[in-house]
């Protein structure tokens, strides 16, 4: 999943334009993939505004001593999902921060699980907090995790 060979990394921070137009370049391949998603085996698949699709597949480095997937490889994924649906109805001068997480583990992720896919959207959105939450599934839209989530909207 690694491709910073073909693009750019360009952070948040250092975007121009809305939080939209920045995920749409990243799904393009515009832009490279988060470096986390490199390094954790994901990456943003699909962006509309208020909604994030991520899709990774864990290896055996994210085994735990249960011999499933750490659930901190879960929480990145839905975290993520989660914090860029807010980044999809962000102005070009927001930003944000996560404040709060909260993950429901319903079911183990394995390396035969196979591909999953975490969809994020963002649930409500003042001019301060947006509150989100993203589901993990598998390849047959079988519900491994659920998450929720609020996120501080700050300026940039």
């Amino acid at each position: 999943m690694n491709d910073r060979g073909k693009a750019p990394f360009v952070s948040s921070a250092d975007r121009a334009g809305t939080g939209l137009e920045f995920l749409q370049k990243m799904v393009s391949g515009e832009y490279a993939n988060l470096p986390i998603g490199d390094h954790l085996g994901f990456r943003v698949t699909a962006v509309e505004k208020g909604r994030v699709t991520v899709t990774g597949k864990p290896d055996e480095r994210s085994y735990n001593l249960l011999k499933s997937v750490h659930g901190g490889w879960t929480a990145a994924v839905l975290d993520t999902a989660m914090a860029l649906s807010n980044l999809s109805l962000l102005a070009a001068d927001q930003s944000f921060t996560t404040l709060d997480i909260r993950i429901n583990y319903l079911r183990p992720v394995t390396l035969e699980t196979g591909e999953v896919t975490a969809h994020g959207n963002v649930l409500q959105s003042g001019r301060k907090i947006a509150y989100c939450e993203a589901k993990l599934v598998d390849g047959a839209g079988k519900l491994l995790a659920h998450g929720t989530g609020s996120l501080l909207i700050l300026p940039r």
